[in-house]
């Protein structure tokens, strides 16, 4: 046995797997992501203002986001399907990008994390936010989608890094 880390979706012979959890306590469990729209200063103004031609773009797209993370195990293979105990999507305008900061956080009592769930709900809240103003401006970009962090679980806290310490908190692996 090496002290190296496994991946825990691959079995002894090389194959995908659904990860066993049957054994693992349920506990609170609780992860939270970001990501990013990036646009011109014009189309932030036009979402704030709620002139997109499709509607309420932050309504929409935190709804959307909250669905995303109640189907993550329908997108993603080998994720469980969970039930899930929170999911928020919070929109928050940054004049400075310009653009949209989207966070995440979902809880679940049970016995595997929910990173993929948060991780989703991101993704689609942002997709969602480039498909209802993408006929304003195609060239927006989404990035910076990450974990920010995760409690709960054997591998314990994970804080993402600071900016400017190169840190990361706690450890990793399949909560």
């Amino acid at each position: 046995m090496t002290d190296e880390p496994q991946l825990t979706h691959i079995g002894a012979r090389g194959e995908a797997r659904m990860v066993d959890v049957s054994d693992k306590a349920s506990t609170k469990r609780v992860a939270v992501a970001e990501g990013r729209v990036v646009m011109t200063a014009a189309t932030l103004d036009l979402v704030l203002r709620g002139d997109a031609k499709k509607g309420d773009v932050l309504g929409v797209a935190r709804v959307a986001g909250i669905m995303a993370a109640k189907r993550t195990h329908e997108l993603i293979p080998l994720c469980h399907p969970l039930m899930i105990t929170k999911a928020e999507v919070e929109i928050t305008p940054e004049p400075a990008l310009p653009g949209l900061r989207v966070t995440a956080t979902v809880q679940v009592g049970g016995q595997t994390g929910v990173e993929m769930e948060a991780l989703t709900a991101v993704s689609v809240a942002c997709l969602t936010i480039y498909d209802m103003v993408k006929a304003v401006e195609r060239g927006m970009r989404i990035e910076g989608v990450r974990l920010l962090e995760k409690q709960g679980g054997k591998s314990g806290h994970y804080r993402a890094d600071q900016p400017g310490t190169g840190q990361a908190a706690g450890g990793g692996g399949d909560a």
